[in-house]
């Protein structure tokens, strides 16, 4: 398949399954859990205006249980339609959904025209981790409970977070579809700007040429910023992983499926570990119902 990886990475990507992704993923916010309620039965704090120009959101700005969508992409357009729909259809009492913005969000021109350089890309990553940190930490200092949700480059996003900012920087996390630590041969590639896939979610492939859109390129750049890292390294400092939960598939062909070695990493650090059998999208397609389950103690209604 040409270019899954990109698809991984870009708006083209996403818009493919944005119809099966806000069936699924705009249904989670249903119940919070009871114990939740109790603990946090009421905030006094409006959302201040310079949260708000980081974000978009639905719901009562009070809700005691804030669901935090770290967004897939990367994409310089920023998602508002999975939390409209998410209100238009389904029960929303207690639930404050939102989406964070992320730097190229913000401020889209920074990918158009010329290609950034690897070291600008992951600077740009940094920016982006220090706005979803300042969101979370602005709901967790209100007494909230704070659960986040990051599928495919969102993963490496809230994973960078987490080594970053610690693992109890928020309540909860489910991460969909991501790598630990992907194969060289691909982070190298996309800081050229040259995408690749995974066949049968395991051998690495990489397209002859860089992609011919300078954005696309960019957005490739991004990517690498965050796949360079080695998440077993990283996150090893920290004992637990139990808050974690996550998913990933056998023949996963975006991003490869995890080896033996990062499986055994989160088993050594207790992170709940959901396997599937499919690729990148049927993976999200037959999990993500039983992940919101166990990570978030969320049911459908």
């Amino acid at each position: 398949m040409k270019r899954v990886f990109s698809k991984m990475i870009s708006i083209n990507y996403y818009n493919s399954i944005s119809k099966l992704f806000l069936i699924t993923f705009l249904s989670i916010f249903i119940l919070s859990c009871s114990n939740d309620d109790e603990k946090h039965s009421e905030t006094n704090n409006e959302i201040p205006q310079e949260i708000k120009n980081l974000i978009y959101f639905r719901g009562d700005e009070n809700a005691p249980t804030v669901l935090i969508n770290v967004q897939s992409g990367p994409s310089n357009e920023f998602d508002t339609v999975s939390v409209d729909d998410f209100f238009e259809n389904y029960n929303t009492t207690d639930i404050l959904t939102i989406n964070v913005h992320q730097v190229q969000t913000l401020n889209p021109s920074i990918l158009d025209g010329n290609d950034i350089t690897l070291e600008q890309a992951i600077n740009f990553n940094t920016e982006s981790i220090e706005i979803l940190s300042q969101v979370i930490n602005f709901f967790k200092n209100d007494g909230r409970t704070v659960h986040v949700l990051g599928i495919s480059f969102g993963a490496f996003v809230v994973q960078e977070l987490i080594a970053k900012k610690g693992i109890s920087v928020a309540d909860k996390y489910l991460i969909m579809t991501g790598r630990l630590d992907i194969n060289d041969i691909i982070w190298q590639g996309l800081s050229e700007g040259i995408y690749g896939t995974f066949e049968n979610g395991v051998n690495p492939i990489l397209e002859p040429n860089p992609d011919m859109n300078v954005i696309e390129r960019n957005y490739a750049r991004l990517s690498a910023g965050l796949g360079m890292n080695r998440y077993t390294q990283l996150l090893n400092t920290i004992q637990d992983l139990s808050d974690i939960t996550y998913i990933y598939g056998a023949t996963d062909e975006a991003v490869g499926s995890l080896t033996a070695e990062e499986i055994q990493f989160l088993q050594s650090k207790n992170a709940n570990i959901i396997a599937g059998k499919g690729d990148h999208t049927q993976t999200f397609i037959d999990f993500f119902d039983q992940g919101i389950n166990q990570a978030f103690g969320i049911e459908l209604e």
